[in-house]
Formats: C-alpha cells, sequence, structure tokens
C-alpha cells in the first residue's frame, strides 16, 4: 500500500507539472548575427509586437548574438533546438541559415534576410520577412543628388550570400543611370581598412548595402570616405545619423513588430509555410545635413521634397 501511495504521488506531481508546463512560459530563441542598430531595431520591433498582443507575461525570451561568427550562430541554434524552444526568431540571412540547418520542426520566424528563396530557407517550419532593400532607388538618388558621378564603389562581405545578391542588385541598376560599380569584397573587420584605403582612390561615391560586416563598422567606414572626400549613400537610418549623406530606406522597427504579429499566428496554430515572407513596400529618404552642406547638395531642391533632414 505504501508503494501504491507513492507511485500515486509521483504521477500527480507528473501531472501537475505537465499542466504548468503547458499553461506556463512561452520558449522564445532570438538569434542575431552581429549587433548593429538596424537588426538591434528589428529585434525590439518583433518583442513589442508579442507584448502589445498580451504575450508579456508569457513570454520566456532568450537572445543570443553571434557577434558576427557563422560558427557561434551554428552553436546558438543547436543549443535552441537542444532547449526545445517553441519558436524561434532568426535576425539575418546567416542567422536564419544556421537555424534552418538545425531544425526542421521548431516554427522559425525569419527577418533581415534579403532574398529568403536564393537562400535556401523555404520549408514547413520557416516564414518570416524580407528586408529586400530598395536598391534601385538607392542607385536613383545617387544619380539625382550626385550628376558628376560616374563610379560607385561598393564594399561588402563575400561571405554573406544576402550580399552577394545586392552587389548583383546594384550593379544592374546602375547600368541603368551609366554608373560602373568598383567592388571591394573582404571577410572580416581587419580587411576593411586596407580595402576601402585601395576603393576609395578609384571611385566617386561609396554605397554600403544591407551587409551585416559592413553595417556594424560604419563609423569606420564613413569617417574614412569623408575624409577622402567620396560621399557614402547608406542603406539604413542610422547610417545617416552616423555621417553617410544619404540612403533610401525601410524602417526595421516596423519590419520587426510585422514579424512578430506572424509569430503570433504560428502560436495560434497556424503553420509557417501557409503564412507567405512578406516585406514593407514604404521607404523613407533620409539626407545628413553636414554632408549634404560638405558635397554641395542644396536640401531645398525638389528631389529632396520628401527627405527627413538630420
Amino acid at each position: 500500500m505504501k508503494k501504491f501511495f507513492v507511485l500515486f504521488a509521483i504521477l500527480v506531481f507528473i501531472l501537475v507539472g505537465c499542466g504548468k508546463k503547458e499553461r506556463g512560459k512561452i520558449k522564445i530563441g532570438i538569434t542575431q548575427i552581429i549587433e548593429h542598430p538596424a537588426l538591434d531595431a528589428a529585434k525590439e520591433g518583433f518583442l513589442e509586437a508579442l507584448k502589445a498582443n498580451g504575450y508579456e507575461e508569457r513570454m520566456d525570451v532568450d537572445v543570443q548574438n553571434a557577434q558576427g561568427d557563422f560558427g557561434t550562430a551554428q552553436n546558438i541554434a543547436n543549443l535552441f533546438v537542444q532547449d526545445k524552444k517553441d519558436i524561434i526568431l532568426a535576425i539575418s540571412t546567416p542567422s536564419s541559415q544556421a537555424v534552418f540547418n538545425a531544425t526542421k520542426e521548431i516554427p522559425i520566424l525569419i527577418t533581415a534576410v534579403t532574398d529568403p528563396v536564393s537562400a535556401g530557407l523555404v520549408g514547413d517550419n520557416i516564414t518570416g520577412t524580407s528586408d529586400a532593400a530598395p536598391v534601385d532607388k538607392q542607385m536613383e538618388i545617387i544619380k539625382k543628388l550626385l550628376p558628376n558621378a560616374k563610379k560607385v564603389g561598393i564594399i561588402y562581405n563575400t561571405s554573406e550570400q544576402n550580399s552577394q545578391v545586392l552587389v548583383q542588385m546594384a550593379k544592374e541598376e546602375a547600368k541603368k543611370h551609366d554608373l560602373v560599380v568598383v567592388e571591394a569584397g573582404i571577410t572580416s573587420i581587419n580587411e576593411m581598412t586596407p580595402a576601402l584605403d585601395s576603393l576609395l582612390l578609384k571611385v566617386d561615391v561609396l554605397y554600403t548595402p544591407t551587409d551585416n560586416l559592413v553595417v556594424s563598422a560604419t563609423p569606420l567606414v564613413v569617417k574614412k570616405a569623408n575624409d577622402m572626400d567620396v560621399p557614402v549613400v547608406g542603406c539604413i537610418k542610422e547610417q545617416v545619423e552616423q555621417g553617410a549623406l544619404v540612403t533610401e530606406t525601410i524602417d526595421y522597427y516596423r519590419l520587426g513588430y510585422q514579424t512578430g504579429e506572424m509569430a503570433i499566428k504560428v502560436l495560434n496554430g497556424e503553420k509557417p509555410s501557409s503564412i507567405p515572407v512578406e516585406t514593407l513596400k514604404d521607404t523613407r529618404l533620409i539626407i545628413n545635413k553636414k554632408a549634404a552642406e560638405k558635397y554641395g547638395i542644396d536640401l531645398n531642391s525638389k528631389v529632396l521634397k520628401e527627405a527627413e533632414v538630420l
């Protein structure tokens, strides 16, 4: 009889424990390839969407940053799988690829991914948002603001698949405006300075795509370019705040928020594969007043009529 009561007590404990888990926290893993303002904003937007929809008290959030290393991103993905997260947010193409390689079962929400299809991010457990840059508008603004520019320099990380896509897009769009693209490929931050020193001697303007390595080094990139009187056309607002001349860009906080709304659908039972990948259609033209003055740009021109001036 004593054994019976012991076994009964254990059974009750297990059932109560299971019940608590079912009604308890939602385990959310967030993996980000590197720290920079755009990716940080996407993360904050995602979490805010969940909070705004009543999930704040239920979230058990585990945020991990790979500090630019794909091997670390893979380790983070494997740890999330071992920890049996209920849902994973992967911010950036490398982080998304690492997570998708690690699990085909846990629902994955991606964001700040340029081209999910070419990155191989298609499957039953994955959906999210693309930050496909308005490269056409960015090349167009170069021609309108800097009509004498002929050669556009692009520095990018050759290890990032999204960057390769954007460079190809930039080449195609540049041709439409009689601009020639001059590339400088790098694989680490240590290669940034010598690559810039060489590239800036050959070009009239520097264009930075949404490359995680390059964007994280924006202060260095902008200083070197401005010291050599080469205007920088960036890809996010924060680059303009740090001294780049101009950008036409999307709002990464809104992109993350939109991703969070998609995550709620998944948490409510929808299959990720039934939710199409989404993008933000609206863009903003943003210009740096001090840089505009340096390069003789008239802030009252029709081109800048709708621009946000920083």
